[in-house]
């Protein structure tokens, strides 16, 4: 499944992969921090599980009033049509809503896919054009990598992005993921846990 990435940042050759994966981006002031709870917070953002109401008012077309004025777009439509079909998504290790801490407003969505059993784990993320280009994406993109390397049974988190899509690139970069060679015609990126 490819990832549902935004554009909020340019690549560098998607020709030339690149090894070793780097490791889990350092701990910073947007790292991600359990609130006890399901929720991840950064310094800026909640990314909280979708809940079975906020699902229903997407696919629903129900306006809520915690919704930034551009949200939902096509993607968090898609995301929350496999949220819905898909129950363990709803789950810790599953999607989230993005929060802006600031406004309590819902701006875009970011996830993490069913792993695979080689231990890996595929994510993807989305934030609405309104909110673009403050540095949201990274941001989230680094608290979720962080959270899911702590998981259990996980070494390996990574994004697929088509290279048409420079600002995805940017973002996942700016995630201190690294590039490495993808496959079907999409730049994969990853990062690692930690050995030894």
């Amino acid at each position: 499944m490819t990832s549902h990435l935004s554009p909020d940042s340019a690549a560098s050759d998607p020709s030339s992969p690149l090894s070793p994966a780097p490791t889990a981006p350092a701990a910073s002031a947007d790292s991600a921090r359990s609130t006890g709870g399901a929720d991840l917070l950064t310094a800026r953002l909640v990314l909280r599980p979708w809940s079975g109401s906020e699902l229903a008012a997407v696919l629903g077309g129900l306006r809520q009033p915690h919704w930034a004025a551009d949200y939902p777009d096509d993607g968090d439509r898609v995301i929350a049509g496999f949220t819905a079909g898909h129950p363990e998504a709803r789950g810790t290790y599953g999607q989230r809503q993005i929060i802006e801490r600031a406004s309590g407003l819902v701006v875009g969505g970011i996830g993490l896919f069913p792993p695979s059993d080689d231990g890996s784990v595929e994510f993807g993320y989305g934030v609405v054009p309104s909110r673009r280009g403050r540095g949201y994406a990274p941001e989230a993109a680094r608290a979720l990598v962080a959270f899911a390397l702590a998981a259990p049974g996980v070494h390996t988190v990574y994004a697929d992005v088509e290279p048409a899509n420079p600002a995805s690139c940017r973002v996942l970069e700016k995630a201190g993921l690294e590039r490495c060679a993808g496959s079907d015609g999409l730049v994969r990126f990853r990062a690692t846990a930690p050995t030894g």
